[in-house]
């Protein structure tokens, strides 16, 4: 099985361009599709950061003296550059989201296909899984993690009825949790509202927004003068805060203007938002959602 098909391929890495000489920093490795592409236009000088949190991503790592894989999350991406005495880079990469392996190991639980535990952990070290947020949350917790990050109008009846559910008996799998639900599940659009339910409940789990803000916070701190930022999201939580840093270099408010009215921020937006070609919706169903913004560090 393959372990993910990497969307955009050559528009992600198209979009840092490359430096045969430079450093450059993946920070979602996941099967290395995008890491091998970013070594294939790199000469012996060049040289490859990847970071990957998820333990199984480190079965596919790449045996290359210019590669450098990092278990971590990258969240930390600063700290664990500097430990290999990087300060600076030419380019970074984000293919954020889940990776179809994840997707695809039932045992993970993040896919609504199958049967499994309530786990949906990116780190198998992490102690916050599935289960702790549906049993262990106040109802009031799990309307804003349905509210915020799955996007769901009728969160609180959906919160309701988890808390109402868990009071018969523990919801250990996913089944159960369907169960549950069931009357928000009408059969023309179960999937969606399932998939919403699941993603709120994966970003509270991962922590995603909060480490997305982290990380992109770091980007101009790390990248050099010219260094770019090329970043693929999947959902529009994400792309807003993407969207925002870029532009603004802030996720709220409005960046600060100097005596004469110009405003300073730290990045210049390089063309237009680039979206999956029909053809490539086509070959790899998750790619329909991707939305790649890139940026370059004035």
């Amino acid at each position: 099985m393959e372990y993910h098909h990497s969307v955009l391929l050559k528009e992600t890495v198209d979009g840092l361009a490359i430096k045969p000489d430079g450093v450059y920093v993946d920070v979602t490795f996941g099967g290395g599709g995008h890491s091998r592409e970013i070594l294939s236009r790199l000469n012996e000088k060049g040289r490859l950061y990847a970071f990957d949190q998820d333990e199984d991503a480190l079965l596919n790592a790449i045996e290359d003296d210019r590669f450098v894989l990092i278990n971590e999350n990258f969240q930390f991406m600063k700290r664990f550059l500097r430990f290999y005495g990087v300060k600076e880079v030419d380019g970074i990469l984000a293919d954020l989201g889940v990776s179809s392996h994840q997707f695809d190991v039932p045992e993970r639980g993040f896919s609504t296909r199958f049967e499994a535990d309530l786990d949906m952990r990116m780190s198998q070290k992490s102690e916050l899984s599935a289960y702790q947020v549906v049993n262990d949350y106040s109802q009031g917790e799990l309307q804003r993690v349905f509210k915020e990050y799955g996007e769901l109008t009728n969160s609180g009846a959906i919160a309701k009825a988890i808390v109402e559910g868990r009071q018969q008996e523990a919801i250990v799998s996913s089944n159960q949790l369907k169960t549950i639900l069931k009357r928000f599940l009408p059969e023309h659009k179960s999937h969606k509202i399932l998939a919403q339910i699941y993603q709120g409940i994966r970003i509270e789990v991962n922590q995603e927004i909060e480490v997305l803000k982290a990380f992109l916070e770091q980007t101009d701190k790390v990248l050099k003068q010219g260094g770019r930022l090329s970043v693929m999201s999947y959902h529009s939580l994400e792309d807003r805060l993407v969207k925002r840093y870029m532009r603004d270099g802030l996720f709220e408010g409005q960046p600060e203007k100097d005596f004469f009215g110009n405003v300073s921020v730290p990045f210049k937006i390089i063309g237009k938002m680039v979206v999956p070609s029909p053809e490539e919706i086509k070959r790899n169903n998750r790619a329909r959602s991707a939305k790649l913004r890139i940026a370059e560090k004035k």
